[in-house]
């Protein structure tokens, strides 16, 4: 007996995202991101969109959105679309414009995602102020190009043929004297013969390129630089009458100008080339935003009563005077510890006399210290000092740096 085959399910199939019918994917195929190619069929820029909205079954639209939309936060989409571009291969290729195994590419897309990730956190949430994600591309990068390398070809091993089995019945052979031929006769060799040599092949012309399935419409790559110089242009006429306009805006302008001309290259025309403008002015935005946020400033505190001094001090970047000759009661600092740290820039400390001062003073980048005249300077600096009377009031003045000058006098 056969067993009867299931009939098929009546009904239409489930459309897929990118068009045709097929099953809904699993998710076992979604983390197999090996299976991840770009498309050729549904591409607006490189394909990444219609590719991976084909690996998740979604509306490659949305993705595209998404895309655009994560540009605005750290930068979050371009990071992705780019990381996508240069990793994945198209439909039908084998080897991606960065061509790695399935196994270190899905390591590398997944590591990306990370990055993207942190960029999307640390620009909501204004928790970081170095451009790190800048970095940790720069070392995942650096890490793959310096361990990719082709793989060695691997010779094909002979399968191994098992002997023929023997029939234990049947009887041995007996052994038979070898015989010997009479030997034969010299015969001379057969005369040999030019032989013509075969006719050459025929050129044939290698078959036409396919027609290049991507949509067709105007490249909007140099209408969007002129945009962006024309804007630019404006803002730039604006923060000469006095707008105020910060340093960051400029960048911003121009990341967001190739936003919209992403949105608007999904739908008309081609928008080739706008990614890596974005790219450019998504790391210029990033060093304008990390300069504005380390703005320099001078402070300057001279207490009149030793109520009046805090026991810490700190600031950013500027410099920080502490001037201590105003102080009356001299006697109510004995036994205090004045903290005083900073980032970049310059510490200066005023003793009055008759004042006893333990200075410990360290410079974690590269700086300089002079503490009552003893000065030392390099990177990762430390002075530790004492000056003043036994009989006078003591106080410990801890001071750090990470780079610039300290400087403790009378």
């Amino acid at each position: 007996m056969t067993p009867t085959p299931p009939e098929a399910p009546s009904g239409p199939q489930p459309q897929h995202p990118t068009g045709g019918t097929g099953p809904r994917v699993d998710r076992d195929q979604v983390r197999d991101l090996g299976r991840l190619r770009r498309s050729v069929t549904d591409r607006k820029v490189a394909g990444v969109a219609g590719g991976l909205g084909r690996h998740l079954d979604v509306d490659p639209l949305i993705l595209r959105v998404a895309f655009v939309v994560l540009v605005f936060f750290g930068g979050a989409g371009l990071i992705l679309y780019a990381a996508c571009w240069i990793l994945v291969p198209e439909d039908g290729a084998v080897r991606a414009p960065f061509n790695l195994d399935e196994r270190s590419r899905s390591v590398a897309l997944i590591v990306v995602g990370v990055i993207a990730t942190l960029a999307l956190v640390g620009d909501s949430w204004g928790a970081f102020w170095f451009p790190w994600p800048l970095a940790l591309v720069a070392l995942v990068a650096l890490w793959l190009l310096t361990r990719n390398s082709p793989p060695r070809p691997v010779p094909p091993v002979q399968p191994w043929a098992p002997a023929a089995p023997t029939d234990p019945a049947a009887p041995a052979a007996s052994y038979a004297a070898p015989t010997y031929a009479p030997a034969a006769t010299y015969a001379p060799p057969p005369p040999t013969y030019y032989a013509p040599p075969p006719p050459q092949a025929t050129y044939v012309p290698p078959p036409p390129r396919p027609p290049n399935p991507r949509k067709r419409g105007p490249i909007l790559f140099w209408f969007t630089l002129a945009l962006i110089a024309l804007a630019e242009g404006v803002l730039g006429m604006a923060d000469l009458a006095g707008a105020g306009v910060a340093d960051a805006a400029y960048p911003a302008l121009a990341v967001g100008i190739c936003g919209l001309m992403l949105v608007v290259g999904a739908f008309f025309g081609r928008a080739g080339g706008i990614i890596a403008l974005g790219l450019i002015s998504t790391v210029v935005l990033t060093g304008t935003t990390a300069a504005d946020r380390w703005d320099s400033n001078d402070v300057t505190e001279t207490p009149l009563s030793a109520a009046a001094l805090d026991n810490r001090y700190w600031l950013g970047a500027g410099e920080q005077v502490i001037d201590l000759r105003e102080v009356a009661d001299l006697q109510n600092l004995d036994g205090r510890t004045l903290e005083v740290e900073g980032g970049i820039g310059r510490i200066e400390i005023i003793l009055p006399e008759g004042l006893t001062a333990v200075v410990h003073a360290d410079v974690d980048g590269p700086g300089n210290i002079d503490v009552f005249g003893f000065e030392r300077g390099g990177i990762d600096t430390t002075i530790n000092s004492s000056d003043g009377s036994e009989s006078d009031p003591r106080i410990t003045i801890d001071t750090q740096l990470g780079v610039g000058q300290i400087e403790v006098h009378r």
